[in-house]
């Protein structure tokens, strides 16, 4: 963690959590990331005729400067889903003689296979310096093997300047491709070439929120469309959508994978010797936002064809304690889970600036009275895991001291990879070793152990302990929160009033609150019971960031809403 100031260490300040709690089998797999020789995004993953599963993801180069110096793709492979193969290179902007002299700007691909040729597809700009942006093209390079010796053909003519390619190849050969960005999705049939449009573009209809990454499949006769969403509480999630026709219209379903801890995400869905799997990205080996690596994990159909949540899963640190850090009780924030970088922690500095505790790592721990240590240096993009263990499934309340001479310091928690606080700020307390008591009432946990993230979207603030009392008892059988609820919130930013609508949960008897982000009461609604929606009034209410709070006797969930004056 870089040093911003004398003593700096995580902070916290009130929040509203949620547990998600999921549990299905996993089929045998390496651990996530499963490529941790370099960095990799965008994974677009194809089952090929000689029986393997290849990756196609584009490549993150260190030291980052956005997305903008990513180049020179890799292709991995397996036959078993446990040991990957790099192929090595195949590709990089060098090689596309109509694109930018500056190079970079190799985004997300995708590979087809057609008549005995792979066809790579890659997103790449020809207009140079502040031209990027407006010059996007869809580049084709052809091999006759899937990993190796593929060469530059010349881009898609007469398409917008737009990124992130994916081509179905339908079960009778017709191939169709999909790209995007800037919230629009059009899609149109290939040639026999796979290199030209058949006809027109079309933008497709029905999808929900969409943002970049389109990816289709099929599954039992339907197509599923699925993408990256413009979800700002906590990085992207990735939707879905259904037709019965390549081209839709679409039929949304909802969110098959909650954010990974990465601004961005861009995932694929491929089957595989009989088992579903999704591939997908985060920032957990690096901890920084613009160094990412792919991941995989099971993917499983409901009855009725919905898809259910994703459970993402990686190989976490052991407990720093053993057992476990009990709940109730007090957790120092030095004392985070063993394992070193990517498994306990991230650190974008492996030095240990404070050098006062834990030497031998790379987590900044520093003195600051006889026997007392605080974490400091914080950069964004930064974590660290500790593990606790519930002792009873219970209301809990979490006092929390942090300190900070500036303010503006943002940081999100998770709870079992699960964003449950979406972006919090931390107030100034004065000075980097005033610290402040920050009380978060009724947080629901059940019993068994539990990963509690500590994510730093930005440094500039300190962090000493945290203090977990009881306050309140669970109704028997009471459901904390339904993963396959989707809330939709909408204006968000709102002024005046808000709108709501539900998927997957009965409004009946539902109460609604406003609290601010230090669990204050700012407004209730009477008990609602509407299957339509409902609209309420937020006037009279300052500008700043909330989170609505929704309660049954079966759910409790909640919402982050903005409104501004």
């Amino acid at each position: 963690m870089k040093r911003v100031n004398k003593n700096i260490r995580p902070g916290w300040t009130k929040l509203k959590l949620m547990v998600i709690l999921l549990g299905c089998a996993v089929a045998a797999k390496a651990q996530n990331p499963f490529v941790e020789s370099i960095y990799t995004a965008d994974p677009s993953a194809h089952v090929w005729s000689d029986g393997r599963l290849y990756v196609y993801p584009s490549h993150d180069i260190a030291p980052p400067q956005g997305c903008d110096l990513m180049d020179q793709y890799h292709v991995f492979s397996t036959d078993d889903m446990v040991n990957w193969t790099d192929h090595g290179e195949i590709l990089r902007a060098d090689d596309v003689d109509w694109g930018r002299a500056e190079g970079g700007f190799m985004w997300a691909p995708d590979c087809a296979f057609k008549d005995g040729t792979y066809y790579f597809y890659f997103p790449h700009p020809s207009g140079s310096g502040d031209q990027w942006n407006s010059t996007w093209k869809i580049g084709v390079a052809t091999s006759s093997e899937p990993a190796a010796n593929f060469e530059v053909q010349g881009y898609i003519e007469g398409l917008k300047s737009m990124i992130d390619p994916c081509v179905f190849v339908d079960d009778d050969g017709q191939a169709y491709l999909y790209y995007g960005g800037g919230n629009l999705c059009e899609a149109g049939k290939l040639k026999d070439n796979m290199m030209e449009i058949d006809g027109q573009m079309q933008q497709m209809q029905g999808l929900v929120d969409f943002h970049e990454a389109t990816w289709v499949h099929k599954y039992n006769g339907m197509y599923y469309l699925s993408y990256s969403d413009n979800n700002n509480d906590g990085g992207n999630q990735l939707r879905y959508a259904v037709s019965d026709s390549p081209l839709g219209p679409w039929t949304y379903r909802g969110v098959y994978m909650k954010p990974t801890g990465s601004p961005t995400n861009h995932g694929s869905i491929v089957e595989y010797k009989g088992q579903w799997y999704a591939f997908y990205h985060n920032s957990i080996l690096s901890g920084h936002p613009w160094l990412r690596s792919i991941c995989v994990d099971s993917l499983f159909y409901n009855q009725d064809g919905t898809i259910q949540e994703v459970t993402q899963t990686r190989e976490h640190g052991t407990p720093y304690l053993e057992p476990a850090h009990s709940i109730p009780g007090t957790i120092e924030m030095e004392d985070y889970d063993q394992g070193g970088q990517g498994k306990a922690y991230s650190d974008s500095d492996t030095s240990n600036n404070g050098n006062d505790y834990r030497e031998n790592e790379g987590v900044d721990v520093e003195m600051n009275s006889p026997g007392n240590y605080n974490i400091g240096w914080t950069t964004g993009g930064e974590w660290i895991e500790y593990t606790v263990e519930v002792t009873e499934s219970a209301l809990y309340s979490f006092e929390l001291r942090a300190a900070s001479p500036d303010g503006n310091g943002k940081f999100h928690l998770k709870i079992d990879e699960v964003n449950v606080s979406g972006s919090v700020v931390i107030p100034s307390t004065g000075g980097w070793q005033n610290y402040q008591s920050f009380t978060v009432p009724d947080i629901p946990l059940k019993e068994g152990t539990h990963i509690i993230q500590f994510f730093e979207e930005t440094g500039g603030f300190n962090l000493d302990k945290m203090i977990v009392t009881k306050s309140g008892v669970l109704s028997s059988g009471k459901n904390i929160v339904n993963s396959e609820t989707d809330i939709m919130l909408f204006p968000n930013p709102a002024k005046g009033s808000v709108s709501l609508r539900f998927q997957g949960i009965s409004t009946q008897d539902l109460h609604l609150e406003i609290r601010n982000i230090n669990g204050q009461l700012v407004k209730s609604f009477e008990k609602q019971n509407s299957s339509e929606g409902i609209q309420l009034d937020i006037s009279g209410i300052s500008a700043g960031t909330y989170f609505l709070v929704l309660r049954s006797d079966r759910k409790q969930l909640s919402k982050k809403l903005m409104v501004y004056e």
